[in-house]
């Protein structure tokens, strides 16, 4: 059984971070050692906003518990997302640093939670830069959005010729997988969007329709699923398609409801999950 430590935001209502992540994860088989990054009531586009960021010397307490039960020297995936503060994310770099020296197998999968076109970067500018200078240098799979390529890099993703000179910019760890994920590219077809891999094979599009939704919890889920593929053992394309499938199953699905963020409780969705 594989274990994956996953580390970022949880809320008490609806579905983004780890409260969209870990449930696929679980679902599909996985151990799953969730760690919060902050704790909100729910996501910041409602009228009111209750939780914060987990004080530095309390997140700092939780991955020492970790150590304590040997979880990172045992764990084959370490995933992390939305980040609530500098200190916590200098902490993070330090831990995923340490993990990775500690077990040579640990695949680090890094998706750099920064923005998207709206509402544009919603981190401090200092954790944008811990993304670039600590954490993607120890990635072995990262899942940018073309803003955050952009802003992580200074160059806009236009074409698909652009990712494999974008990947080396993001200076990520020798033999790393980029997923770059939302792309509406030059070569893209109409009313489609694609997730780009570029890895040791090259370059590997994929395509799936461009759903007229925006929808909190989306990118999180979105890795949350790749990784439980990987962990089921599929190549990383696989792990992508898979992805993109169910991801879109639970982006109907909320539109179906009037929701804001993302919903897990499809049939089918649940099905895939469980036959994975």
């Amino acid at each position: 059984m594989s274990l994956v430590i996953s580390i970022q935001s949880q809320v008490v209502m609806g579905h983004v971070g780890n409260s969209a992540a870990v449930f696929p994860m679980l679902a599909a088989g996985l151990e799953v050692a969730p760690v919060p990054t902050v704790i909100f009531s729910n996501t910041p586009d409602y009228p009111t906003l209750r939780g914060r960021p987990l004080p530095a010397d309390f997140f700092a307490e939780l991955l020492q518990g970790l150590w304590d039960r040997a979880l990172p020297q045992r764990a084959d995936f370490l995933l992390s997302g939305y980040i609530g503060s500098v200190e916590v994310a200098g902490l993070l770099a330090d831990f995923v640093a340490r993990a990775k020296a500690a077990n040579p197998r640990l695949r680090y999968y890094c998706d750099p939670v920064m923005g998207d076109e709206l509402p544009g970067l919603y981190v401090p500018r200092a954790i944008a830069d811990t993304f670039r200078d600590r954490l993607l240098p120890l990635a072995d799979i990262a899942s940018p959005n073309p803003f955050e390529v952009a802003h992580l890099t200074g160059q806009p993703v236009a074409e698909l010729a652009d990712i494999p000179r974008l990947a080396e910019a993001l200076r990520m760890a020798p033999g790393a997988e980029l997923i770059v994920t939302g792309c509406r590219l030059r070569e893209t077809v109409e009313g489609m969007l694609e997730s780009v891999i570029h890895g040791r094979s090259g370059l590997s599009r994929h395509p799936t329709a461009h759903l007229p939704l925006a929808m909190a919890g989306t990118g999180d889920l979105f890795a949350g699923l790749v990784t439980a593929a990987l962990g089921r053992g599929r190549s990383l394309p696989q792990a992508v398609d898979f992805a993109q499938v169910q991801t879109t199953r639970a982006l109907k699905r909320a539109a179906e409801l009037g929701t804001k963020e993302v919903v897990l409780t499809d049939p089918d969705f649940r099905a895939a999950l469980l036959t994975l």
